[in-house]
């Protein structure tokens, strides 16, 4: 029975990194010719973290950020990643944008990458770890 439950939380993580991976890829690739410009934040939208399971709920906060084109034009937007601190008003961030579609923008962010390179290896050492656990204590 404990095996079946480790195979349940490895095949859950790994579905959860796979799909996080892919989805940073397509966005790199989306992305990966569109002009990249400093937005200046003007403001954030404050809301709540999941807290699934026994994880409490966090407040978190999306940066709202404005930027111009090399026609003077100015867009807005919104970031897809969220901060544990408000961003103060007027601080830079780098911005993707669609050339066909300035209101088609993107907060470029490093944030993803980081935090994949470190819960990859924390889920492995986490599921080698408990699948010694299970062998040492089997419940028979």
């Amino acid at each position: 029975m404990l095996y079946a439950i480790w195979v349940l939380f490895v095949a859950g993580a790994a579905y959860s990194v796979i799909h996080v991976v892919r989805k940073d890829r397509r966005h790199q690739q989306l992305t990966a010719d569109w002009p990249r410009v400093q937005a200046t934040v003007t403001g954030s939208r404050a809301g709540w973290s999941g807290g699934t399971g026994n994880m409490t709920h966090s407040r978190r906060f999306w940066p709202k950020y404005q930027f111009s084109d090399p026609h003077g034009r100015t867009f807005t937007g919104e970031s897809e990643y969220s901060f544990g601190k408000q961003a103060v008003p007027g601080s830079p961030l780098e911005v993707a944008y669609n050339p066909a579609n300035p209101n088609e923008s993107f907060h470029i962010s490093s944030q993803t990458r980081a935090t994949l390179g470190c819960l990859i290896p924390f889920f492995a050492v986490f599921a080698a770890l408990l699948f010694r656990f299970i062998g040492i204590f089997p419940l028979a």
